[in-house]
């Protein structure tokens, strides 16, 4: 593996310390913060009410939980309506197998 820290000018420890040139750094951290901050405003976090935000994040992803229960639930319901006959019909009128 390679040492990019050799490629670095061993006087100037402001570079070595930032991991790069101050412009390139400063770039690359203004990059990652829009990236960060287009993820986090996608699931609903507000910067100037940051706790209120998190607290409504937690509440979303709770119901939504759930929601995906209940969701389930229903589809359990609705399957079983068909399934359950079907199979109880299928054990009470099923060729006896002997062993």
């Amino acid at each position: 593996m390679r040492d990019d820290t050799r490629d670095l000018p061993a006087n100037d420890s402001l570079t070595r310390f930032l991991g790069g040139s101050p412009l390139a750094v400063l770039f690359r951290l203004v990059l990652m913060s829009i990236l960060v901050g287009v993820v986090l405003a996608a699931i609903g976090l507000d910067p100037w009410n940051i706790l209120v935000s998190i607290r409504l994040l937690f509440q979303r992803i709770w119901d939504l939980g759930f929601d995906a229960i209940s969701g389930v639930w229903r589809y359990f319901l609705l399957g079983a309506v068909i399934v359950i006959p079907i199979w109880l019909l299928s054990r009470l009128f099923g060729a006896p197998r002997g062993r």
